[in-house]
């Protein structure tokens, strides 16, 4: 058995790690987090209070910024080369983006909106609520570009611009443009979503149970970003990927299911609006509506179907709705563990809901 090697200063560095103790915040790290309850402190590099959550299942290259603006508060202005999706989990603010050429494009958000900011692009949020906090969660992959530079002043000191990723300015108002691919691939590229409760969503059936999708490509990014919606009284086909696959619920409630062994080790987490969790490295996870309304989820990751960056995020595009016996992703109905479906109809019956997966499942023995 090998030994771990001995504590040295020069080995084994995280530079990652190192920069976000010295941020003076708390770091919150679990397998699932309630962004709405995580306690957060003066953050002087944004000029508001915040925190950073790790979750578990983050991989090497995302994290989370919990960004807090008190009523009436801005944040310092911002540049840096990491990129990020931005989701508001409460409140009502806007952004303000620079363009390279000096423009300037300034969008409003509420609760439930999705916007990315262009790549080394200066810009501010402000809560235009004299009354009300509100609080944005940032999933970035600085954590990869700290440990790849180890260098402070490169990623956010840094005057290189990016015209080409900055967007037209419909991307900002909330317009977009539909690509059109096929089920589970087709994509909406803007840099802004004002509500994702409400967008139109398309239909992927094989993933299971009438549910429906949307993939987007957010300011040109290599950060992916996907929403999903599970109609009542169903769930999705478990399936697995790589880590950093960060899972936000939207709208409804419900549950998660993980396992490596199913019989040895299986995880729940409890979702609802504000809740994140991230399934660690090819961990099985399924999703289940238990809410007397569709139920959709937010899934942020780096890595995306326009730029994958790694053969695993490729083969992860590829594979999310093949079965795993066919070299995919996924788990089919017929193939799952059986207390699968049991244990939700018991959940089903604790909420008053009924069940919508006879027509996709055979639930006699159950």
């Amino acid at each position: 058995m090998n030994k771990p090697l001995p504590e040295h200063p020069k080995l084994l560095l995280d530079p990652y790690g190192s920069w976000a103790a010295r941020e003076g915040v708390p770091v919150v790290e679990d397998f699932g987090v309630d962004l709405i309850k995580v306690a957060t402190a003066p953050w002087p590099r944004f000029g508001v209070d915040g925190a950073i959550v790790d979750l578990k299942g983050r991989g090497d290259f995302v994290s989370i910024f919990l960004l807090d603006l008190a009523a009436g508060a801005a944040t310092s202005p911002q540049r840096h080369l990491y990129e990020e999706v931005v989701y508001v989990l409460s409140g009502f603010g806007s952004t303000t983006v620079e363009m390279s050429d000096g423009r300037r494009h300034s969008f409003e958000w509420g609760p439930k909106s999705l916007f990315a900011l262009p790549l080394n692009a200066r810009y501010r949020h402000f809560n235009t609520s004299g009354v009300k906090r509100a609080r944005l969660a940032s999933t970035n992959n600085l954590a990869m570009m700290v440990n790849l530079f180890h260098n402070e002043a490169f990623v956010f000191d840094n005057a290189y611009e990016f015209p080409e990723r900055q967007g037209a300015q419909k991307s900002f108002s909330g317009e977009g443009d539909f690509i059109p691919v096929r089920p589970g691939r087709n994509m909406w590229e803007t840099n802004f979503v004002p509500d994702l409760a409400s967008f139109e969503l398309k239909t992927w059936e094989a993933r299971g149970a009438g549910g429906s999708n949307m993939m987007f490509v957010l300011a040109d990014g290599t950060m992916h970003a996907h929403i999903s919606q599970m109609p009542v009284g169903t769930y999705k086909k478990g399936h697995r990927h790589g880590p950093d696959f960060h899972v936000f619920a939207v709208t409804g409630q419900g549950y998660s299911l993980l396992w490596y062994d199913i019989a040895k080790d299986l995880v729940r987490v409890d979702w609802r609006h504000g809740v994140v969790f991230a399934p660690p490295d090819q961990m099985f996870h399924q999703h289940f509506n238990t809410s007397p309304d569709p139920a959709r989820y937010l899934a942020v990751a780096f890595g995306g179907l326009r730029y994958p960056f790694t053969q695993a995020k490729r083969h992860v595009f590829n594979g999310m709705d093949v079965n795993v016996q066919d070299g995919g992703c996924q788990i089919e109905y017929q193939d799952q563990d059986a207390r699968i479906h049991r244990i939700y109809l018991e959940e089903l019956a604790k909420h008053g809901v009924a069940s919508g997966m006879g027509k996709f499942i055979d639930e006699s023995p159950t």
